[in-house]
């Protein structure tokens, strides 16, 4: 008989199982729910679009479109790739669907699987989660900050303390063109590559983003944008500084800071975990005005950020936030029927248990006590009750504290509000 080699998952998949499932259920949804109070609207994407997007939205001198994109060819002979990052796409959809011709800023969140090609380490992998809110329609300090704000409330809900908030200005227009062309004259007396040469003539600011020594060295010394701000831009940092400031919120400057997406402009941020080492990013953003116009829209600003769920998790983790208990799972109540009479009745108050939300689950099959006491054990819920023939038939029954031990004497009509409590 021939033997099957067991089938993996994929090479640089975060996957993610009970009990870290939990944890992870907790990261996303409440990096969620700091969009939801403030105005944002879910948006759902296609997992897969026109490679053309990315390439006109991302940018080709990015390591992310030039490197990094699962990219193939479909039966209709269309180029797809599997969406890199959020932005683009919600750009193509906002446009698509004229969102932008209602109230203005569209506020809007999205969740979901997210793919590159990438060489897998602790914290970069091909396939990762995200959570990201899109601001479109406004430019102002006010839109700049309350987007970071979103982001930081999210972190500090989880509890999370080790993080820092760094920002930057890349300018408007003007700026970015006094500055590219001293950084250019800058660049042209190194002596690099074919390709890193390549690439600087397409985005000069990529080069600060460079993770060679030798780069990152000769760079130390090349100008920085801030230094070439514009007034109007010049204003508009020195308010996102004073609001955060009010806020609250600590941040620091990087003059060098350069996100890894092509069409950021103006306020630009990431939040870096120091417990995370190389991959030390755990959400970042910007500000991207042209990007609509560049795809076919309306020239019209808009502010955004990518949270990474994989690394917020082990940011959470790094700082030993998660309750093992909460891991274990989220049962509130374990039932166990004794003897076959018992099992119809036991079905039903576990669906009505249910049905008034709470959580709870049942021994299956034809377990002795002892195992399925195990089970109730290996389940995390909080109480555990035994049903048995007597206690169908009088109505009255135990529930046990499977934390404490402790017994209560309870009745089939005030078990839900006993629960509940």
């Amino acid at each position: 008989m021939k033997e099957f080699q067991a089938i993996q998952a994929p090479k640089g998949v975060s996957e993610y199982f009970p009990p870290r499932s939990q944890n992870f259920e907790l990261v996303r949804e409440t990096l969620i729910d700091s969009a939801r109070i403030s105005g944002y609207q879910l948006i759902e994407l296609p997992m897969f679009e026109d490679t053309e997007l990315f390439k006109r939205g991302v940018g080709e001198s990015t390591d992310v479109v030039s490197k990094e994109m699962y990219t193939f060819e479909d039966r209709g002979g269309r180029s797809i790739t599997l969406r890199p990052e959020g932005t683009a796409g919600v750009m193509r959809s906002v446009i698509e669907n004229n969102l932008d011709k209602g109230q203005l800023p569209v506020k809007i969140w999205y969740s979901g699987a997210f793919f590159r090609a990438e060489r897998p380490q602790a914290g970069r992998y091909r396939q990762f989660y995200q959570v990201g809110v899109e601001a479109i329609g406004a430019s102002s300090p006010e839109l700049d900050v309350e987007v970071i704000a979103i982001a930081d409330r999210a972190f500090k809900s989880l509890g999370l303390k080790s993080y820092r908030l760094e920002i930057t200005s890349l300018g408007d227009a003007a700026s970015r063109n006094a500055h590219r062309k001293d950084l250019i004259t800058f660049i042209e007396k190194m002596n690099l590559d074919a390709e890193t040469a390549a690439r600087a003539v397409l985005n000069p600011l990529r080069l600060f983003d460079d993770k060679r020594e030798e780069i990152r060295s000769a760079m130390q010394n090349a100008p920085v944008l801030l230094d070439y701000l514009s007034p109007e831009s010049a204003a508009e940092f020195a308010s996102v500084q004073e609001i955060l400031g009010a806020l609250g919120i600590a941040y620091t400057v990087n003059p060098r800071m350069v996100r890894g997406l092509d069409y950021y402009t103006g306020t630009t941020f990431e939040f870096i975990h120091e417990k995370l080492g190389a991959q030390s990013g755990i959400g970042g953003g910007g500000r991207y005005d042209g990007l609509m116009a560049e795809l076919g829209g309306a020239d019209i600003s808009g502010i955004g950020f990518g949270l990474g769920v994989d690394r917020v998790l082990l940011a959470c983790e790094a700082e030993g936030l998660f309750d093992p208990e909460f891991a274990a799972g989220k049962l509130k109540v374990y039932l166990i029927a004794l003897g076959a009479q018992s099992k119809s009745a036991t079905i039903k108050l576990l669906n009505d248990l249910r049905t008034a939300g709470i959580a709870s689950d049942m021994a299956y099959g034809d377990r002795a006590l002892k195992g399925a006491m195990k089970a109730a054990d290996k389940s995390g819920a909080q109480y555990c009750v035994v049903l048995g023939e007597n206690e169908i038939s009088s109505g009255k029954f135990e529930i046990k504290d499977m934390k404490t031990g402790t017994v209560k004497e309870v009745t089939m009509s005030t078990l839900i509000d006993f629960l509940a409590e």
